[in-house]
């Protein structure tokens, strides 16, 4: 009962008309973004960070939260009508979506990209009810060991699932911790790293560095390409799954969306790991495995199902532990910081506001985004046709706009150019962004309760491994960076001539 009178609290804020509306833009921009090729919801979220500063703390979470659940749904569009995923989650969707819309069933394809997502969305959100609390409990009994041992397995668990060799994870995931020290020194409060320039005690902003890294790097990495995504031209028609439709689907939308909200909590998992796994369980238990790639609804509505579910399993280990899971909570995470709210077990008793808020905002979110993406589908398509060179400009100006505004600093204008430059680069070498912006939100959490344990200890890093749980979690961090390592050395061998 306490949860449910805890809901019903949520919805008298989530009802509130200024919520309402919202979380109604939210949820359209994150269509839109996830309708739009190449923007994804990380530079979604990183451009539009400084307008939910200008918003009370629950409306500005709820908005990004639309958002980032919102390209879960639009991504599905293009890679069903165009074969270009919206974002990186909605890959999967591109191999069988896209084969059904050759085939003329579009709509039928839409639909239960559609309906799955909201059914795994609904699930994924009753178990965020239902698991952040005990979570929230356990949490309490943290201290600095415990929190440093899940940080450090949450960082390595990142780069040993980026997309790009293991390597270069690593190196991406130390870059952020090594730009994650300059300011002032979290204990001694002595300047570190400022190169003689005030602009930089209070350490690099998050907004800028992010909207760089994403934003302005995919402008940059899209302006090579000269032509625009080529829509396919086929009528779309019975938007609704037909009865058969629903017989194959509905076990793969039920596992897709319990298998994604398990991986959306554990840190390194998230959308697009439960997309690629939810599409590999579902041909392995197929009886007709070779008909995935040519069209097979299961390969729609397992991997749309677990990107969604994955979304909402996300939140509990932000909001109960105050470790964001993936790249995209991350940015949650500095939002929350900024408007004075700290994510960790006392996020319910502190915040209830916004912790069963938002989870309301999402229930009725889901809720829109049925009706926004069934009857809005043909306006979705007119926008796939917008030119790049319209498109890219808007984003750009964005940018600049959102980053000077934090803090009405030039300055931050120039870190943002700078680190787009250098995100352009990374893109060009094939060095992923991700673990590093990860890395940079993560290093100052994990470098105070490392330093607190040592001073607790006197110095001694067994403090680490007399405690049960930081014992268990620093065991099995050393373990994948071993097996990591061995794989990666296993290669360099196969590899090498002779």
């Amino acid at each position: 009962m306490d949860t449910l009178h805890s809901l019903l609290y949520g919805f008298s804020i989530g009802l509130q008309p200024a919520n309402i509306l919202v979380c109604f833009i939210g949820v359209l921009v994150g269509t839109l973004v996830g309708v739009l090729p190449g923007i994804g919801p990380v530079g979604a979220i990183s451009i539009l960070l400084p307008i939910s500063f200008q918003l009370s703390p629950v409306s500005g979470i709820i908005m990004l939260a639309g958002i980032y659940y919102g390209c879960m749904y639009g991504g599905s569009t293009t890679s069903i009508l165009v074969n270009i995923p919206g974002e990186a989650a909605s890959v999967v969707t591109c191999l069988d979506g896209y084969e059904m819309a050759k085939k003329g069933r579009a709509g039928a394809a839409l639909g239960i990209a559609a309906f799955g997502s909201f059914v795994a969305g609904t699930l994924g959100l009753i178990g965020l009810m239902f698991f952040a609390a005990p979570l929230a409990e356990l949490g309490l009994r943290f201290g600095p060991p415990e929190y440093a041992a899940v940080i450090f397995l949450g960082l390595t668990l990142i780069t040993y699932l980026s997309h790009g060799p293991v390597l270069r994870g690593l190196m991406m995931g130390a870059l952020g911790l090594i730009l994650s020290c300059i300011g002032l020194d979290p204990i001694q409060a002595s300047p570190r790293m400022i190169f003689n320039t005030l602009y930089l005690w209070d350490g690099i902003d998050l907004a800028p560095l992010a909207m760089g890294l994403f934003g302005v790097s995919e402008v940059l990495t899209n302006i090579e390409k000269s032509a625009d995504p080529e829509v396919l031209r086929t009528k779309i028609k019975n938007l609704f799954p037909t009865l058969q439709d629903w017989i194959h689907s509905k076990w793969a939308i039920l596992r897709g969306s319990v298998l994604g909200f398990l991986l959306g909590v554990l840190p390194g998992g998230g959308p697009v790991i439960a997309a690629f796994v939810s599409y590999g369980l579902e041909k392995k238990l197929s009886k007709q495995p070779h008909l995935f790639g040519k069209g097979a609804i299961e390969g729609v509505a397992g991997p749309e199902s677990a990107n969604n579910s994955a979304c909402s399993g996300g939140f509990i280990p932000l909001f109960t532990l105050g470790i964001p899971p993936n790249v995209v909570l991350a940015l949650f995470f500095g939002a929350m910081m900024i408007h004075g709210i700290r994510p960790g077990p006392l996020l319910l008793q502190d915040h209830p506001d916004i912790f069963w808020g938002v989870v309301s905002s999402m229930y009725i979110g889901n809720v829109m985004l049925l009706v926004l993406n069934l009857p809005l589908i043909p306006l979705w398509v007119q926008l796939l046709k917008i030119p790049y060179k319209i498109l890219f400009p808007l984003i750009l100006l964005l940018c600049l706009i959102g980053s000077y505004s934090i803090k009405n600093s030039a300055f931050d204008m120039f870190v943002m150019i700078f680190f787009g430059v250098v995100g352009y680069l990374f893109r060009k070498f094939g060095y992923e962004a991700a673990p590093l912006i990860l890395a940079f939100v993560l290093g100052p959490m994990l470098e105070l309760n490392l330093r607190q344990s040592l001073i607790i200890s006197e110095g001694s890093v067994l403090i680490f491994f007399t405690r049960p749980i930081s014992a268990v979690t620093v065991a099995f961090s050393i373990l994948l960076l071993a097996t990591s390592f061995i794989s990666f050395l296993r290669k360099g061998r196969k590899n090498s001539p002779g």
